[in-house]
């Protein structure tokens, strides 16, 4: 059983410490009762293209804040923050151990009516990771709308992505969510922000926890709500015994850009 707790929160705009004292606050009573917290993307600010002012580098007060945490609710905790390496700035998505080893996923769909291509630099590298022996691909937002980088490849068990979704495309992001848990035969789990933000966007959450047939175990909108829940890996792997389409999945090669 992995349990999995899922933060669907307003953000303050801009302001790393205030969200950081927030989530810091939210996570407070979850110590012995989560494998694993999913934060919504640019957690920290909100989803900003103002990185020169709010970029961080990765030994920062966001990663520092990921691993303390990490360690004191002894479970991985994942979120993404805006991040600045080697001249450059990315939307990156930390998985944080509580042992303070890290792994690093750059989103690699950068969402282009916002300009966020203009500003961030793209990710290639598809980041699986294992925890308790589950295989798990943590992806960012617009990354939902690209079924082939989300393509179940590496049989992996649980899929996430952590987003700034607004409200006008909601009905995008739950059947999205539903899609990618059906074709891939995996758990999957959509965490968003919910609120409003500077720049006028509204948001209504709708973080959703989706089984491997495509039921919803969980969806809550136009609230804030912490969840935490069981999956069941041994479900998962007598749904696929089953019904194995993942064996006729096409064989393809993504060409970075």
């Amino acid at each position: 059983m992995l349990r999995i707790t899922t933060i669907q929160t307003s953000l303050h705009w801009e302001n790393i410490q205030a969200n950081l004292d927030m989530f810091s606050e939210k996570l407070s009573g979850l110590a012995g009762k989560t494998d694993l917290v999913i934060l919504p993307e640019m957690f920290t600010t909100g989803f900003s293209m103002n990185a020169e002012a709010l970029a961080e580098e990765m030994d920062g007060k966001t990663m520092q804040w990921l691993s303390a945490k990490a360690s004191a609710l002894n479970a991985v905790v994942t979120g993404s923050f805006i991040a600045t390496e080697k001249g450059k700035f990315f939307n990156r998505l930390i998985w944080m151990q509580p042992d303070g080893v890290f792994e690093v996923y750059d989103k690699r769909h950068l969402f282009t009516l916002a300009g966020e291509h203009e500003v961030y630099a793209a990710g290639d590298n598809k980041l699986i990771v294992n925890l308790k022996g589950w295989k798990i691909c943590p992806l960012i937002c617009y990354d939902l709308r690209f079924p082939v980088w989300s393509r179940n490849t590496e049989d992996y068990d649980l899929l996430i992505y952590m987003a700034n979704w607004p409200e006008a495309r909601s009905h995008h992001w739950r059947q999205l969510l539903m899609a990618r848990a059906i074709e891939n035969q995996s758990y999957v789990a959509g965490v968003n922000r919910s609120g409003s933000d500077e720049k006028g966007l509204s948001y209504t959450g709708d973080t959703s926890v989706i089984d491997f047939s495509g039921k919803i175990l969980y969806q809550v909108a136009n609230m804030e709500d912490i969840f935490t829940t069981g999956l069941s890996l041994e479900k998962l792997k007598e749904y696929r015994k089953k019904l194995y389409f993942l064996a006729d999945r096409d064989e393809f090669e993504i060409f970075n850009r």
